[in-house]
């Protein structure tokens, strides 16, 4: 399946200066996923999102 997996979301309205969806997503990446950012217009949020088939650690 190509898709994708939403990891977590949050609110484009955050405070100035603060990118919790990038630093969020850095931590996954230092983990070993190809963790991203995009941006769902229709919810107005951003979303940490790997591509492709991922099976994530229900441990972790």
């Amino acid at each position: 399946m190509n898709g994708r997996t939403v990891l977590e979301r949050f609110p484009a309205g955050g405070p100035r200066g603060s990118w919790p969806a990038e630093e969020f997503a850095h931590a996954r990446r230092m983990e070993g996923l190809d963790a991203e950012v995009v941006m769902d217009l229709a919810t107005d949020a951003f979303l940490v999102i790997v591509r492709g088939d991922v099976t994530l650690d229900a441990a972790a």
